[in-house]
């Protein structure tokens, strides 16, 4: 933890804590897919996407899930520090090439609670304007002053 760690104190509901913007292009996927092991070809050849229905290649979700988590992870600046995560898939993130897109993941306060000394953080996961992840969720335990 360091002097800038957020105060539970401090934090109020409806409060916006961070905003982040991602840049995601084929590069990317491909790191991902080397790293988690996850080479399923929509996520590289525009060709097998759009046969499967997709309009291209799209993101893993989890590398979707992975760039929210760490935007909370930066912002209480301890990985330790959250304590549960979690969202639903709702649409792909589709990648063109060779200009990819962006994730934006705006986190606010839904929840202040004092005597666990934690924070319920709601997550705002988009590409485009439009929304990527729903109830996306995380608590972060902070000190409280």
């Amino acid at each position: 933890m360091t002097d800038q760690t957020p105060v539970l104190t401090e934090l109020e509901t409806g409060q916006e804590l961070f905003r982040r913007t991602y840049p995601v292009d084929r590069d990317r996927l491909v790191r991902y897919a080397g790293a988690s092991g996850d080479f399923n070809p929509i996520h590289y050849s525009d060709r097998v996407a759009e046969a499967a229905g997709l309009p291209g290649v799209i993101a893993h979700g989890m590398l979707t899930m992975g760039l929210a988590g760490s935007a909370v992870v930066d912002w209480a600046g301890d990985p330790g520090a959250v304590t549960d995560y979690g969202v639903r898939f709702t649409r792909p993130v589709v990648v063109p090439d060779p200009e990819g897109t962006e994730v934006e993941v705006v986190g606010t306060v839904r929840d202040v609670d004092l005597a666990a000394e934690s924070v319920r953080v709601d997550l705002t996961v988009t590409c485009a304007g439009t929304s990527v992840l729903a109830k996306a969720q995380a608590v972060v335990t902070l000190r409280t002053g």
